[in-house]
């Protein structure tokens, strides 16, 4: 008999736990919206991380002259010592 009845348990168990876990979930949810509060009205007006950083680079050059800038020929080390000092000359 006890066979019949873990069998019968067994194949409803997702008709039973699906509804189970669904309450308990918006039960839970409630309770955590509850204790923490609503959330601030700015939290969804937030720039995204990329827009925080296109701004912060626009503010950081802002003031600068963008057209001196160091040739290469003036700055030898654009590449690891290792890789490029074997075939070049060394500087006098």
């Amino acid at each position: 008999m006890w066979s019949v009845v873990w069998a019968a348990v067994r194949s409803k168990a997702p008709y039973v736990t699906f509804p189970v876990a669904f309450v308990v979930g918006l039960v839970g949810s409630q309770l955590e919206r509850l204790l923490r509060g609503d959330p601030p009205a700015t939290a969804q007006e937030e720039k995204s991380i990329s827009e925080q950083r296109e701004d912060r680079k626009l503010q950081e050059i802002a003031g600068e002259d963008l057209t001196q800038v160091v040739s290469l020929k003036d700055k030898l080390e654009f590449a690891p010592r290792a890789v490029l000092n074997r075939n070049r000359p060394e500087k006098s």
